[in-house]
């Protein structure tokens, strides 16, 4: 009992040294003004282990201490990441993952195929739309929720798993090896009988979106693309450089975006010459934010597009990730971006410039058949 709580405390000093130098070192003066806080700190920890009923180990307390750090900011935007949020984090950023590609729902209580990738694992081993996943493993499906389901579908690259699959009512095991899966984040087609008009969706900025979107126009050009409907409707965002890609896309010169810091230089990203120079409607809504809002922000104040729907979400702060130890991380907010003509639209967002609402569950989508109207007006001139 005694060398537990010598490791306790000796491990727990190394971290509050570590945390007070750190303190010292970025906050000079603060640091004496606020040497009573540091010894509360202190005595917190010192309370929690002489007097807690349960026994609490410092790798937890630690944990805690980050956290309510972090939390102190106010900023939602802002928060530490255990090792595990870090990984999916990281995940998401790639926009790729080790699994076996396929997009699943709930029905009727049980796990559905809703879609195979394709020239994925699951693709290539004859999964369908439609199927049903009973097991996973030797785990049953019924009334397990999809983020499980995910969760237990991905792994490292080259490990099987196992999904038991029930198909016009006979069951069948697949046992599938986990491949390096990337999402596709950009879908694009010509619209029918809209004199090649094409419609491209992009549902959120990761590492490989802007080649996603350089090949989708690459290969609607090579039909015959006139004009062109851009969906950002529900974008939730993403990485910053990404959408800088693809704004370039459609700028042929000055800003795409500022990015203002508190510490150190500011920035302004460029367009560089030889943009798509296409009639072009941009499709926002509520749901495009961060990233999907400095795209539309660049394509608005540079007028090279007409935007449609509805007041955009206003989250015009930049977060950088810092990986820490542990496999842990902190995503923080370091900067906030200006459109290119230096408007500040965080808890503002951006207005289209043709308002027009949309019902969830119309049939119709009125939003679409504006911006398409629009484009088909330009080139019709």
């Amino acid at each position: 009992m005694r060398r537990n709580s010598v490791t306790f405390w000796g491990r727990l000093a190394v971290v509050l040294v570590s945390m007070v130098f750190l303190v010292i070192v970025l906050a000079g003066s603060v640091v004496v003004a606020n040497y009573k806080g540091l010894g509360n700190l202190v005595k917190v920890v010192t309370l929690v282990k002489s007097q807690y009923l349960y026994e609490v180990t410092p790798d937890k307390l630690v944990e805690g201490a980050i956290k309510g750090l972090v939390n102190s900011l106010d900023d939602p935007y802002s928060v530490y990441l255990d090792s595990k949020t870090y990984a999916k984090l990281q995940e998401q950023i790639r926009g790729s993952f080790g699994g076996i590609g396929i997009l699943v729902g709930v029905q009727d209580h049980y796990l559905t195929v809703v879609k195979p990738f394709a020239n994925t694992p699951a693709a290539r081993e004859g999964i369908k739309a439609g199927d049903i996943i009973t097991a996973i493993g030797d785990q049953k499906t019924k009334d397990m929720d999809t983020e499980t389901a995910v969760n237990l579908m991905r792994g490292p690259v080259g490990s099987e798993v196992t999904l038991t699959i029930l198909r016009e009512g006979e069951t069948k095991p697949f046992t599938l090896t986990r491949e390096e899966i990337s999402v596709p984040t950009v879908e694009g087609h010509m619209l029918p009988k809209e004199n090649h008009i094409g419609y491209i969706v992009i549902s959120q900025f990761t590492e490989n979106t802007g080649d996603e979107l350089v090949r989708t126009l690459g290969e609607l050009r090579r039909e015959g693309l006139k004009g062109l409907v851009l969906d950002l409707r529900d974008n939730p965002g993403g990485e910053l450089g990404s959408a800088i890609k693809v704004a370039d896309q459609f700028l042929d010169q000055g800003p795409i975006v500022h990015i203002d810091y508190r510490v150190g230089r500011d920035q302004t990203f460029d367009a560089e010459p030889d943009q798509l120079n296409l009639p072009l409607s941009v499709l926002v809504n509520k749901g495009s934010a961060s990233a999907a809002e400095i795209l539309a922000g660049a394509i608005k104040d540079a007028g090279v597009g007409t935007l449609v729907g509805t007041q955009t979400f206003g989250k015009g702060i930049v977060q950088t990730v810092f990986p820490i130890d542990n496999g842990a991380g902190l995503k923080l907010t370091t900067a906030r971006y200006l459109t290119p003509k230096k408007h500040d639209i965080h808890k503002k967002g951006i207005a289209p410039d043709l308002v027009l609402d949309q019902e969830p569950a119309a049939e119709e989508d009125k939003q679409l058949e504006k911006a398409v109207q629009l484009v088909r007006e330009k080139i019709d001139k």
